[in-house]
């Protein structure tokens, strides 16, 4: 009973100091760099192509997120949650919805990129407005219908003044199913195919380094390629693991020792920000990805600075 409570107990200390510390600063540093983003495509950006219209609907579903963190942040700083079957609901259902978005619109951004190399021009159909427009919508219909079924899995099992994660809460046997198909097909599947088009992007550089004197042209596009699935990789597939493993345990018949359990839930917990800390870091992407954004941005940020100043004179 002691091993049980102090492995309980470190648990609540974990998401009392641990995650509302992480999200406290996915939020400054996620909203501050989304929301420049955000403006900056709104007011600086004239001639909207394929690649910028799946970045803004990226930072879209970032903001999404981080603005459910702060609520986040208060309850778990608090151990209390107010008014949970609204709050814990939406906050659980837009944190999924912002990973997956996120997942599949990274993968769109991934096969744009390519498309970018292989049709320098524009003269393929699918790099046309209208294509990433159809895209970006069917993005979001098919991450909303696919969480649907997570608002009945976080139905049951909710203690008062709590809200609990979705690997923590519900039958863990029809969790468990529910997680592998998202697992598999709204992660592993969407990961094969940025992997593919990165390869591809890879002997494609390779080959248009054949053709020339210096590879340094091809450096940056490379390490892009390169840094966008590492990123991927890294901050997706531990939590991913952890959830399952987390749901498995759960599941009565296994008779897992209650402070193993908790041992997992630890793991599990501290994957949790880490798979989030993407909306922080995608607006790096912004800067890096096509169409001079970052130059485009300070020449806006300088114009408006030049204005303040001649009103003040």
């Amino acid at each position: 009973m002691d091993e049980t409570g102090g492995c309980f107990q470190t648990n609540e200390v974990l998401e009392k100091y641990y995650l509302s510390t992480m999200y406290s600063l996915e939020f400054i540093l996620g909203f501050t760099g989304n929301i420049i983003v955000v403006f900056g495509y709104i007011f600086c950006l004239k001639n909207w192509k394929s690649g910028n219209i799946y970045l803004f609907n990226l930072s879209l579903s970032d903001l999404l997120f981080l603005c459910t963190l702060p609520v986040l942040v208060n309850n778990y700083s608090r151990d209390q949650w107010t008014k949970q079957s609204i709050l814990c609901h939406s906050n659980r259902f837009l944190l999924h919805a912002n990973l997956y978005s996120s997942i599949l619109f990274l993968t769109v951004i991934s096969i744009d990129r390519y498309m970018l190399m292989k049709y320098p021009f524009r003269d393929h159909f699918l790099q046309t407005r209208k294509a990433a427009l159809i895209v970006s919508v069917a993005v979001w219909v098919g991450v909303i219908l696919e969480l649907l079924p997570l608002i009945f899995f976080l139905e049951t099992g909710m203690p008062a003044n709590n809200c609990l994660d979705y690997a923590s809460s519900g039958d863990p046997r029809k969790s468990l199913i529910y997680s592998m198909f998202l697992t598999v097909f709204s992660f592993l599947i969407p990961l094969v195919i940025m992997c593919s088009f990165g390869v591809k992007m890879v002997l494609f550089l390779k080959n248009r380094s054949e053709q020339l004197s210096s590879l340094l042209t091809l450096e940056k596009p490379l390490t892009l390629v390169v840094l966008t699935v590492v990123i991927f990789s890294l901050l997706f597939t531990p939590y991913h693991i952890m959830r399952n493993v987390r749901l498995a345990t759960r599941i009565p018949a296994l008779n897992i020792p209650n402070c193993t359990q908790e041992i997992i839930n630890t793991i599990y917990i501290i994957t949790r920000p880490i798979a989030f800390l993407n909306s922080a870091i995608n607006p790096v992407f912004y800067f890096l990805m096509g169409d001079h954004f970052r130059e485009m941005l300070m020449a806006k940020i300088r114009q408006l600075f030049s204005r303040l100043t001649a009103t003040c004179k």
